[in-house]
Order: C-alpha cells, then structure tokens, then sequence
C-alpha cells in the first residue's frame, strides 16, 4: 500500500513551513516560533511535547507524516521543512498493509475456553500431586537414613524426568510438527496450543539455560539445532519445529525467538532461520519469518521484523534492525569438544539428583519434625483455626522461614561469589564448560537474586547492599535513587558506576562475553554526572563517557567515538540534547544547601516502605504457612487432593492478597498522573507503590484469568482481553478496550524517572489493539481502535496512534517499509 502526502517543492515547502510553525506556536503557547530556532535549546521544548507537536502534524492530511526522530535530527522549523521535502522528492511513502483481525469471538466462547483452561490446569495439578504422594509414601518406607536417601534421589529423578517429558510427550501428541499457521484466539485449536506453549515454556529445564541439557531439550521438542550451539534466554521457543540453528550460534539471554506471535485475534506461527556462527545480542527479538546467514549478528537491543533478513556476514542491528559495522562477538574460540559438553552435563544433573532433591526433602522432614504439635490442632473440622497453639505454631514456624531465609541467603550471596571469583580473571578467555564457567554460571545465577535489590532498590539503601556484591562505586554521592529495584549483571566484580549517576529500573550489565566455545568477564564502567532509563542493555564495550543521558530501550553504541555530555534515543541510538529546560527545573531540589535535608527525609520514608514491603511478605508466607499446617492434616485422609488443594488455594490467595496489599500502598486512592521532584513527598509515595506490586504468576498468561486479576488491580479493562505475558505498573491509570492482545514480554508503564524528576500520566489503548513481543509503551500514551504496535518497539510518551495504524520501531513510527509488518502465513486459518 502506498500513500503519499503531497509534494514540497516550491509554495509547496513555504505552505508546509507555516503549516508547522502555527503547528508549534500552539502546541507551545507562545506568540511567535522562527524558523531558525532550535526547539529544545530555544524554545525550551522536550520529548513530550515533540510527541504533541508530531501527532498534530499527522492529523493534517495536506502536511507529510513525521516522527520525533524528525524532530531530533531537524530542530528547527526551516531545516525540518527542508528534509521533508527532500523526502517527498526522493521517495513515496509506504506502509504496511492494513491488518486483518479475526472474526470477533463471543463472550461465551470466551468464557467456555477460560473453563477448559482451568479444568486443565487443575487436571495437572492432580496429576502432580497423585505423582508427589506415591513419592512420598514410597521414600519414607525407607528402612534406614541410607534408605530413605537412596529413595529420594530415584524418586526425584522419576519425578524430573516425568516433568522434563511430559511438554515433550504432550508437544508430540496435541500438535505433531509445528508449521506455519493461524490460530484464531479462544478457539478450541488455541487451547492446545496454550497447553504446549505452558508447559514447554515452565519447564524445569529452562532453568539450565546455557547447558548443553537445554538445547538437547529444545532438540527433543522438534528445533534443528547443530553443534555447538549455546543459548542462553530462558525465553524458551515454542514452535520448535519451525526453528533452525546452526552449527556454532551463540543467543544471549532474554533473547525473543519463540517462532510464533499474537496479532488482533491471530496465533501466527512461522520459521526462525539462524545460519552457522550466527549471534543474537541481549534482549533482541526476532519476529516470526526471520532469519539470519552464516556468521551474522543481530546486536543488543536489537530486533529483526516479519521478513527481514540478514546476509551472511552482515552486522546488524537497531529496531528494525540495519547494517552497522559494530563486532558484538568480540572473543576468540577455544578447545571445547563434545566430551566436555557431556561431563558438564552429567555432573550438573548428578548434582541436582545426588544433593538439591535430597537437601530439599531433608528440610520438609526437619520442619515437621520440629513442630509435631501441628496435626494436633489440624483436623477434619478445621479445629486448628479455633486454637491459639496453632497460630502460635504458624506465626513462630512463618518468622522462622522468612526471616531466617533471608539472613542466610544474604551471608550466601555476600561470601560465596567472592570465593567462587577467584577462579575467573578479567580478560583471560576461559573454555566453556568447566570449573570456571561453572563458577561464572553460579556467581551470575547467586549475585541476580531479585528480592534483595527489589528490597533496597529505588532508595539509598542499595547503595551498600550492591557495593557487599562487589561494585565499585566510590566515590558515591547519594541521590536517594542511585539505582532501580531491578538491576542485574554477569558478574558484579566488575562493575564501576561514576558519582552522582542515577539509573532506572530494568539495567542489564553485560560484563561477560560468550562465543560457541569460550567466554570471558570484562569491566563494565558507567561514567558520573549520568543518567539511565529503563530496560537498558549496558555492555562492557560501549563508547560512554560521563555526563550522559540513555533514554529508554536504547542501543547502547560499541563503536564510533565516545559520547559526552549527550543524550542517547533509539536503536540504533541518536543524539538528543543531554537536559532541557523543561526537564532541569527540578535540579535545583538536587543541589544546594538544602539537599541533605530532603535526602534524609526521603531515606525515612524509604526506610518505611522497607518496612512494609517486608510485613507484606512475611503476613503472606504467615498464611501459606497457616494454610500449609492444615493440608499436612488433611492429607492423612485426603491423600494427593490435599497437595493439589494447597496449590489451588495458594494460587488463588496470592492473587487477592497482592491485589489488596498493591491498594493498600495507595490507602485505596489509586495514583493519579504527577510531575515532580525526586525529593518530593509525591515521588516517594509512587516508589511505595510500585516497590508493594505483586509479581503476577506466569500460569494465567494467555486465559481469561489474567483479565480477572488486572480488574481486580484496577486496570480499567474491556471484554475478551488476551494477555499472553505483559507487565504493567500504575494498573489503574490504564485503560484497555475490547479484543485487546498484549504479547509476551510487553511492558504499559505509566511513569518514567527522568533526571531527578518522576513524571506520569494515564496510558489508553484502544479496542482491538495489539501490542507486540517486547514492545513498550510508555505514558500519556493512546492507540486508536485497531492499531498495532511492532514487536520491541518503544512508543514514547505522550505518542498518538491514529486508528488502525501499523506502527514499530525505537522511537516507534509509522511503518514505512511494507515488508516490516507484512504477515507471513501462507497456510490456512484454522
């Protein structure tokens, strides 16, 4: 489909130029806007204006559609006009072709799916149960400690190898081979491919990501993956049999490449084709009918849409990703033969057998051992709720468990990785596969754990916790908010922070470097005076100096010269100006005399909000607690329904007790949209907020169930919402119309820190909107009906899609390459 705008040439150009400066005086509010000032240092304009001023212009059919990538690369009204007219002359605009959305669904059929979802989800939770009672009974026959040992390690390996097989088992028999397909979301075809895409993606064997079990794994399920490859997202792919690896490829961890994607009412399900010696960077997305060629890479941050291919050879990346010269390998190979592959994988499986299954049953044994007195108070009619011993019982046993869990995980996690880093040096290339990257994997696994930095995080308290880890941050010069409430790295031993650099939510350090046969850790340093937006890839390479701004989702750049004093959007990344007026007029809150005192007066508040994060954990492991003293009498009588029982009723407690407990933060106000101050009372209210937001459970993605929950968290939602994986922050700033699709691995984010200031507004999404794999969309933000947003794309703040547009791209745009959203699937709609 092709559009085109009008041309600009002669009074064409004098008409659009006036067009646009009217455009901006309004948008402004000012009396006269030249063509030669520059709108952020002139005219003091930021990023949310821009937005304002750019979905003005594309309201106007006589005037060229622009993008605030336009703006930021033309500042001015006469160099903007210019470019757009040398755009008009060059080419014709083309977008993608408009979307075909499903046959609308009905509410009962809607309804009908979600009740199969469910009884299938308790049938399973049966099945374990049956499987972890006959386990149970079977270990404690044991005659002696040896016995029973023994006993443990096959039970818990039949139990392993039953839970390892059965996605594999239920893969082969609900879909035989994956191909390309559309499957009409809620039907009853959908529902066999929820219950495949579920159980291959909660697997255990997700969790040995970047072993050589995982990719046999993946194997088993149907994926043409050669030797030597390593793969180290969890994201785990689903339609395997449309997946094709080579010999040799290396995927970084968070990587997308499912092979599959939600689009207005469609499953699409279509190839992923990697080439041999292939690499796909950190947090990159690969739509489906992608590929890459021999020795391509795909870089950080970085995303490949339907049909785009990279030549052999080629080094792309961006979103969508383009040819650039940056090398994201980096690192040599090394002796690394099939041998060593299998003795790796042996003694990771032998350790899980012969010591964690064991370890884990020893202390269920001792914790009942210790409070026998328990199935006194418990009985068929629930005469344990009525007897204080019992409560007794659970409070001392919850305080002992929560507490006593968490004072030893912290001296674990403080003392462990330290010993284990003496046997990886800086810059020495290490084969994969041994002692040393054995002690890599677990200094990254123990050093990541997320409740601790979800603790202190967005408070100055972090400050200590990470420098235990291993940072180096001196000198520090405290902000109250140096870093997020989700940080993580390769490993922290090799990470350095400059003074008075704040950092936001969703930092990834990647200070190690892998090839298909080695790997080895490098420093990682972020300049002072800088500052970081959310969901950033920071890699040990990259060319940043001090004094910079990374926006949100940006590439950082490995190549070129390093940047100073600047801002960094997009990907790939462009200069934007580094502060504007808009922006800095709450700096003044973050120096001066006056600093330390709204300093200590925030660290009071966080030291509060510490305080009932900690209560409102403690109160929910209190009631499973509770609630797993009951079950543990009943099972006598009831046997395997008691087990499946605590699951059920945990699930559904922890939904209601986060939901009541995310309001709470707020005294049942909700939050409203704010501009102000890092050092204002209004800010350390929202961090309460978000600090007290439950983590929703994976197994209600893609039913109805995930709808329930968002409604009672207080998203304003329509009919038939489909949520295959989505996040979102301020729930009740959002509205979501009908026959909505979020993808996996979206995020809707009503707030954004931007340099010592927390702004945020109501985010509003349209009816039959689709938002795609990775993709974020970021406040005061609305899609009209039927508009469709790319996968990993960024829609910054204050964006307007128009109804039925097809947008994508870091910042998102209008498509203009027809191939970028163009759908794939060639076979018939089932």
């Amino acid at each position: 489909m092709f559009v085109n705008r009008g041309t600009l040439g002669g009074d064409g150009a004098s008409d659009t130029e006036q067009a646009l400066t009217e455009i901006l005086t309004d948008v402004l509010r000012v009396e006269q806007v030249a063509a030669d000032s520059h709108f952020f240092d002139d005219l003091g304009a930021d990023s949310m204006v821009m937005a304002q001023f750019c979905a003005r212009v594309r309201k106007r059919p006589n005037l060229p559609s622009i993008s605030i990538k336009d703006t930021y690369q033309h500042p001015t009204i006469g160099s903007l006009t210019g470019a757009l007219a040398l755009r008009s002359r060059t080419c014709v605009e083309q977008v993608a072709a408009p979307v075909q959305a499903a046959p609308r669904v009905g509410t009962p059929q809607y309804v009908f799916c979600g009740i199969l979802q469910v009884l299938i989800l308790l049938g399973y939770v049966s099945l374990a149960a049956f499987a972890i009672e006959h386990g149970i009974e079977w270990v404690v026959a044991g005659a002696t400690p040896l016995d029973v040992y023994l006993r443990t390690v096959l039970a818990g390996g039949a139990g392993l190898l039953g839970v390892c097989a059965l996605p594999v088992v239920a893969k082969w028999l609900l879909i035989g081979r994956w191909r390309p397909q559309r499957i009409r979301i809620w039907s009853l075809s959908y529902v066999r491919f929820w219950m495949v895409k579920t159980l291959v993606t909660l697997s255990p064997l997700v969790l040995f990501a970047g072993s050589p079990l995982y990719v046999c794994y993946l194997r088993a399920l149907g994926a043409r993956i050669g030797r030597g490859v390593v793969v180290f997202s969890r994201h785990a792919p689903v339609c395997t049999d449309l997946l094709t690896v080579g010999d040799g490829t290396v995927v970084r961890k968070d990587a997308f490449l499912t092979c599959y994607r939600a689009c207005a009412g469609w499953i699409e399900t279509g190839p992923v084709t990697l080439g041999r010696d292939t690499f796909v960077g950190e947090k990159s997305v690969l739509d489906i009918g992608t590929s890459l060629g021999d020795s391509a890479q795909l870089g950080h941050s970085s995303s490949l849409h339907a049909g785009q291919t990279v030549p052999g050879g080629e080094r792309w990346h961006g979103s969508p990703a383009q040819p650039g010269a940056a090398d994201y390998r980096g690192i040599g190979p090394a002796r690394c033969g099939t041998g060593r592959r299998a003795i790796y994988t042996v003694l990771q499986l032998a350790s899980l057998l012969l010591a964690y299954i064991p370890l884990t049953y020893g202390g269920v044994e001792l914790l009942l051992a210790a409070f026998p007195q328990v199935t006194v108070f418990a009985g068929p009619q629930t005469a344990a709720f009525t007897s204080w011993t019992f409560y007794g019982i659970a409070l001392v046993t919850s305080l002992v468990l929560f507490f006593g869990s968490m004072l030893v995980g912290f001296i674990v996690v403080v003392t462990v990785p330290q010993v284990l880093n003496r046997f990886v040096k800086p810059g020495e290339v290490y084969p994969l596969y041994g002692i040393r990257y054995a002690a890599q994997r677990a200094i990254t696994r123990l050093t990541n754990r997320k409740f601790f930095v979800e603790l202190l995080g967005d408070s100055s308290y972090v400050v200590g916790y990470l420098r235990g880890l291993g940072y180096r941050l001196a000198p520090v010069v405290q902000t109250g908010a140096n870093f997020g409430k989700q940080v993580k790295h390769d490993t922290p031993y090799l990470v350095s922070v400059g003074s008075g650099t704040v950092i936001a939510d969703g930092l990834s350090i990647a200070n190690a470097e892998f090839s298909s046969t080695s790997f080895r850790v490098t420093r990682a340093a972020i300049g002072p005076r800088s500052f970081l937006g959310n969901d950033i890839v920071y890699p040990s390479q990259a060319r940043i100096g001090d004094n910079c701004l990374l926006a949100t989702k940006v590439l950082v750049p490995i190549d070129g010269k390093i940047r100073e004093g600047v801002g960094l959007l997009g990907s790939p990344s462009f200069e934007i100006p580094r502060t504007v007026e808009r922006d800095s007029r709450f700096h003044h809150m973050a120096t001066g005399d006056e600093q330390p005192a709204r300093l200590a007066a925030k660290n009071k508040h966080n030291a509060r909000t510490i305080g009932w994060l900690l209560l409102s954990r403690w109160c929910y492991a209190f009631a499973l607690t509770m609630l797993g003293f009951w079950v543990s009498d009943l099972y006598d009588s009831w046997g395997a329904m008691a087990i499946a029982l605590f699951s059920v009723l945990s699930l559904l407690f922890g939904v209601v007790y986060f939901a009541f407990v995310e309001r709470a933060a707020t005294a049942f106000r909700g939050t409203r949209p704010t501009s102000c101050s890092l050092y204002e009372p209004d800010c350390w209210r929202r961090e309460r907020f978000l600090k007290l937001t439950g983590h929703m459970h994976r197994v209600l993605d893609g039913t109805p169930l995930k709808g329930v929950a968002w409604r009672l968290l207080g998203v304003r939602l329509g009919r038939r919402l489909f949520d295959d994986g989505c996040t979102l922050a301020e729930k009740d700033m959002v509205t979501i119309g009908d026959d909505c699709t979020l993808n996996a691995g979206s995020s809707i984010q009503c707030h954004s820190l931007e340099d010592f200031a927390l702004k945020s507004d109501r985010i509003t999404i349209g009816s039959g909107c689709t938002v795609g794999i990775g993709a974020l969309v970021h406040y005061g933000v609305t899609m009209g009906d039927g508009a469709v947003l790319a996968p990993d794309s960024f829609l910054m703040k204050g964006e307007e899609m128009p109804p039925n547009a097809w947008w994508g791209g870091n910042p998102a745009r209008e498509m203009q390459d027809g191939t970028a959203g163009a759908t794939v699937i060639t076979s018939a709609a089932r």
